[in-house]
């Protein structure tokens, strides 16, 4: 049976996309929680224009991830934390810590998960870290961290 994905759903596709799944699956599970209809002509002129929508609204994503990775790759981030005489800081900056710095310096918002540090930050000075701003564009961002 073929229908028209109303949302998301992992495993089958994507919403917007005209999918052939079993008629039980159909009637059973997706049609009576909203997840697709049935894919009738009507529905398949919806399907275009909501795949037209989606493909916009994803290449004006990733266009704004592009620049905001090329604004993290000119401007260092700093963060300061409490540090010892020699350097060493009390604990370590975290991706918790790095995000709302993120937030703050730079006015965008990232999930923590996205930020990867390569290797814990434990000392003052210049450090690498890398963030996933969208599926496929990864930033670097230069963390400076000061003593407080």
């Amino acid at each position: 049976m073929k229908v028209l994905l109303r949302r998301d759903v992992k495993g089958i596709g994507r919403r917007g996309d005209i999918v052939t799944v079993s008629s039980g699956h159909a009637r059973n599970y997706l049609i009576p929680n909203g997840l697709a209809v049935e894919a009738t002509d009507g529905a398949v002129a919806q399907a275009d224009t909501l795949k037209r929508s989606r493909d916009l609204r994803e290449a004006a994503d990733k266009e704004s991830a592009r620049a905001i990775s090329a604004v993290f790759a000119e401007t260092p981030l700093r963060v300061t934390a409490k540090a010892g005489a020699t350097g060493k800081l009390f604990g370590s900056v975290t991706a918790g810590d790095l995000v709302s710095a993120v937030e703050r310096q730079f006015h965008v918002v990232i999930e923590r998960k996205h930020v990867d540090i390569p290797a814990p930050i434990r000392e003052v000075g210049a450090h690498t870290v890398h963030v996933t701003l969208y599926a496929d564009v990864r930033g670097t961002l230069t963390v400076d961290v000061q003593p407080a």
